[in-house]
């Protein structure tokens, strides 16, 4: 257009007397002299376009009239597919057949139990990809400090030993070390994880589905027989070592947390109240016998602790696998008897003064944690504790993805969007075999310890005295449910849900079931909750480099007993 135009031509002016100082007299000169100066060829750069005093050509040409040279022959090598991998007219046997849909079975979770006790159980999803593994009935509640080993009649420390095992996975074995299992997993296209709990241990792969029999068999060598050598041993120790030092504050409030709520009693660590992560004072003790002597009270003589399990795997596949892996296993109940001892739930404070940051610039936030006892897996209270925890919801001043992620949720509301020092705040649960946590936690800088803390109970107070609401209660149903359903369409979550319930409770439920279950849960049954929860002594946790403003497990407790609500640990 002509304003365009007009535009372009005054830009151009600007730009050239910018360059030139000494084009700033032709603005006072005649008209013939900026006439003449305009008629000279300027060199201009083809990215300068306000410089140019025509448009530029645009051409367009057609695909059919490109002509394309051939490029010269280069001397490097190349990467040649094999014929038995290249796309041909025929199909590989290694690919599935197309089938119609009608032909194809729905999807349910199918549970098989051999000879010896080893239980599998799968979900056929028709991926092209699958997760298998094994999930074992034994975590870091199993440790001792001393324990003599039946066989050798030697006595070993095996606390921690679960933390190393982690990380000694998919190391060495009897026919590969550690470099050549890793070589065969990337070849076949696979992953590995490895994951300790205090009551669970987990090896998975996640692989092609045409490979899955090749990487099954390099698990099942993996856990049966690892080669646990003294120099693997000390660099894992390294890795535990590093890893301590650099924990996390809430991953260390959580295990205080842990440890106050199960102290020891007679003089003895309980087992939930044992440390799940390695400690600077047990890791010195910790040696390849250690991993040997552990294995063998739990793993080795015990194969009713072994599940095996699978997403987007054929049942009658897997238990070929699990057949041919772990069907020789022999149990042997005077070795491999499990000593779990209950633990019983007393409450208490923990509280851990941190050295500060070396980074000046980073902002130091004191994290509480206030919880109580709930009931454990087998509990009633275990799906409206679930739902409570959603309405509760929850998380950090700052959310990734926007309004829609949780942001209506009752912490989000009543303190994040209120108080300007809270940092973050969420709910929070764990649950174990015989007991459970449920709580609230929070950080928040240094000088408001105290109104946190505070803050935190008046949460718990107003949940005992008043009902939540129906819209509360409907948007947490339908979140939790949300969250389930979405979850378990990932197939490594898949396998992991399969193998935990086995183990857990003998069976799966499936999610018609379990969305039932939720949808029953009314607002009398989260009050009810919360009220069994604090009669029972309170649990605080504290952390950071100041938490001399967090009020002791006493001052707390005065604030949940101004409560009109009947409490009996008074």
């Amino acid at each position: 257009s002509k304003y365009i135009n007009l535009c372009t031509m005054m830009n151009a002016v600007v730009r050239s007397v910018v360059r030139c100082p000494s084009r700033c007299r032709l603005r006072h000169s005649k008209g013939r002299h900026f006439a003449a100066q305009a008629q000279q060829q300027i060199p201009y750069s083809e990215n300068e376009f306000p410089d140019r005093r025509e448009a530029p050509i645009i051409s367009r040409t057609k695909a059919v009239d490109v002509v394309v040279t051939s490029k010269p022959q280069s001397n490097s090598q190349h990467r040649v597919i094999p014929s038995t991998r290249s796309i041909g007219v025929e199909r590989p046997a290694y690919i599935p057949p197309n089938v119609p849909i009608d032909s194809l079975e729905i999807p349910e979770t199918k549970i098989t139990t051999l000879s010896n006790g080893v239980r599998v159980g799968s979900m056929e999803t028709y991926s092209q990809v699958s997760t298998v593994g094994v999930l074992l009935d034994f975590g870091s509640r199993h440790e001792l400090e001393q324990y003599t080993v039946p066989s050798t009649n030697k006595t070993v420390s095996t606390a921690g030993v679960n933390h190393l095992m982690e990380l000694l996975a998919f190391n060495s074995t009897k026919n590969y070390d550690g470099t050549e299992i890793r070589n065969i997993l990337e070849t076949l296209g696979g992953a590995t994880f490895a994951q300790s709990s205090r009551e669970q241990m987990m090896y998975c792969v996640d692989v092609l589905r045409p490979n899955v029999n090749e990487a099954f068999n390099l698990l099942g060598e993996t856990i049966q027989s690892p080669i646990v050598q003294e120099i693997e041993v000390e660099e894992m120790k390294q890795v535990i070592m590093f890893q301590t030092m650099d924990m996390m504050p809430q991953v260390l409030m959580g295990e205080g947390l842990q440890l106050a709520a199960y102290r020891p009693m007679d003089g003895k660590l309980q087992q939930l109240g044992r440390p799940h992560f390695c400690t600077a004072e047990a890791l010195p003790n910790l040696t390849a016998d250690s991993v040997h002597a552990f294995r063998e009270q739990h793993l080795l003589n015990n194969p009713e602790g072994i599940v095996v399990s699978g997403s987007g795997i054929s049942h009658d596949a897997l238990v070929e696998l699990a057949e041919a892996n772990f069907g020789h296993m022999t149990s042997n109940k005077s070795d491999s008897a499990k000593t779990t001892i209950p633990s019983i739930y007393t409450g208490g404070e923990y509280r851990l003064q941190t050295e500060p940051s070396p980074h000046s610039a980073k902002e130091e936030f004191t994290h509480i944690a206030v919880a109580f006892e709930v009931g454990g897996w087998h509990s009633l209270d275990l799906v409206p504790t679930c739902v409570l925890q959603t309405l509760l919801g929850g998380g950090s001043s700052f959310s990734a993805g926007g309004p829609g992620k949780g942001m209506y949720s009752r912490l989000y509301r009543e303190i994040l969007n209120r108080h300007r020092w809270a940092e973050s705040a969420e709910a929070f649960t764990s649950f174990h075999a015989e007991s459970g946590l449920w709580g609230i936690s929070g950080s928040c800088p240094p000088q408001f310890g105290r109104e946190m803390a505070t803050t935190i109970v008046q949460q718990f107070d107003k949940l005992a005295n008043d009902f939540v609401t129906d819209e509360e209660l409907d948007r947490a149903r339908n979140m939790l449910k949300c969250n389930v359903l979405t979850q378990l369409e990932s197939r490594l979550v898949l396998f992991e849900d399969i193998g935990r319930q086995i183990l857990t409770y003998g069976k799966r439920e499936d999610a018609v079931t379990m969305c039932a279950k939720i949808d029953a849960v009314t607002k009398e049954d989260i009050r009810e909750v919360v009220r069994k929860a604090i009669k029972k002594p309170p649990t605080v946790s504290s952390v950071g480099v100041d938490i001399s403003t967090v009020p002791d497990i006493g001052q707390i407790t005065q604030m949940l007993g101004k409560n009109s609500h009947k409490r009996t640990w008074f």
